[in-house]
């Protein structure tokens, strides 16, 4: 069978590809993994059109690969084995916000730019957990990443905030999750068996998210941030647990960089609070500025960089990976308890010296400070092979050190997957190859990850 020409047929000689400088571009992400061969590009329109090259892949064992925007920066998106890299992007419909039940209805290839601007036009008084990332990145690719957003400090992680999806599963049946399985609302996914699970966090193994239902929250009027500074790794877990006792953060980031040279070798902690006067963030900085003891330092002057930075929403924090000038940055989303952010601090530095790489670190508590994505974010130059080659180490170092320090990795490279499951309850293993051999007899379904 001549698998382009059958493409073709699905979607239109415009969105199916084999031409060598396209299958170039999806061959890559922005992180330093390497390269990998793609065979085909296909961009569906329709659940249906997925639904044909899903049972076309099935069929001709040919493995495929869902890709939102391509920016987790370590490779989930680009095939280990080749075969087709089903772009969503043309599925860019918002087909439902549902004002006050609090949740909108978008396809796969919606953009949390564009699910951002359509409730700032229409919905300005609601908001959804928007993330540190380019506004091209698909609000379904960040859901079932468990992603972060804005709102992740106080709300939980994106994924938590899924009320219900469609899916298209990997021998081609439609599939709807949630309370749209037996109603027309996509209110919830409570109080049903919790099918979702078998979706998020397994990067496209089990089946493609066609439509997702997502929680919105109420917009606040305001927004500032207030700074704190300190030279002690060792003070962070009680900053943490501190702020979180009083639940008036929305978001919240401890930082360290190599550069600019004034923040060089120092500790920032960024408390962005939200409010409906002027009266109550003067409360809310008051209570938080008496908070701490002598070795946490409350900066009567916000610095400008981090008004700048933080403020919008989303924060554009990450513009402060590319230290290196090249083009290129990948990072550790370390989930840690919070007691152990200290010891992983001193390590990372200890990994980043023995390197020689261009770094910055980023914590987010996450769930009202329950855990912390613990960030430490590489900056390495395209053009530089061997720099490449010395961020991959520092990355592979740093998800060793994030185990050993009895934490999880989020949204891992292929390293750091296999890390995981040797150190993974060998059950656990065998009950996860279960459920891909049960949904996926094939294993057409981006092959290669959680093997």
């Amino acid at each position: 069978m001549n698998i382009y020409s059958s493409l073709v047929n699905i979607v239109g000689k415009d969105f199916a590809s084999n031409r060598p400088e396209e299958l170039y571009m999806y061959s890559r992400d922005p992180g330093a993994q390497p390269p990998r061969k793609v065979d085909y590009v296909v961009m569906p329109k329709t659940v249906e059109a997925v639904q044909e090259i899903v049972m076309l892949a099935n069929k001709e064992r040919i493995p495929i690969t869902p890709m939102g925007g391509g920016f987790t920066t370590c490779a989930l998106t680009v095939p280990i084995k080749g075969g087709i890299v089903l772009d969503m992007k043309r599925m860019d419909k918002i087909i439902e916000v549902n004002e006050k039940s609090k949740y909108a209805v978008v396809e796969a290839g919606v953009s949390q730019g564009a699910l951002k601007s359509y409730l700032e036009k229409h919905y300005p008084y609601l908001q959804h957990s928007t993330p540190e990332a380019p506004p091209t990145v698909t609000v379904v690719g960040n859901l079932l990443i468990d992603g972060h957003g804005h709102l992740t400090p106080m709300h939980g992680v994106n994924s938590s905030m899924i009320n219900g999806m469609e899916v298209v599963l990997p021998t081609g049946e439609i599939c709807k999750i949630g309370s749209c399985s037996i109603s027309p609302y996509w209110f919830t996914r409570r109080h049903l068996p919790d099918l979702a699970g078998l979706f998020i966090g397994w990067f496209g193994t089990t089946g493609i998210v066609t439509k997702i239902s997502i929680q919105l929250f109420p917009k606040p009027k305001l927004r500032d941030c207030i700074v704190f500074s300190t030279d002690d790794p060792d003070s962070l877990p009680d900053v943490i647990f501190e702020v979180f006792q009083t639940e008036v953060a929305e978001n919240f980031f401890i930082i360290a960089q190599d550069k600019p040279d004034w923040m060089f070798g120092h500790i920032y902690i960024v408390i962005l609070m939200t409010g409906d006067s002027e009266e109550e963030f003067e409360l809310k900085k008051r209570q938080l500025s008496r908070m701490f003891d002598e070795r946490v330092k409350f900066m009567e002057e916000t610095p400008p960089a981090f008004k700048r930075r933080f403020l919008d929403v989303p924060p554009f924090a990450a513009t402060a990976a590319d230290f290196a000038k090249g083009g290129g940055f990948e990072y550790v989303g370390g989930i840690l308890p919070i007691e152990k952010v200290p010891e992983a601090w001193r390590g990372s530095f200890k990994i980043v010296r023995r390197h020689n790489v261009v770094f910055s670190i980023a914590v987010q508590p996450l769930d009202c400070g329950h855990s912390v994505m613990f960030g430490p974010i590489y900056s390495f130059n395209r053009a530089d092979e061997e720099n490449i080659e010395r961020v991959r180490k520092a990355l592979e170092e740093t998800d060793k050190l994030i185990l050993d320090l009895g934490g999880v990795l989020w949204k891992a490279e292929l390293p750091g997957q296999k890390l995981m499951m040797e150190r993974m309850d060998p059950n656990t293993v065998e009950l996860m190859k279960k459920v891909k051999r049960t949904l996926d007899p094939n294993g057409i379904m981006n092959p290669g990850n959680w093997e």
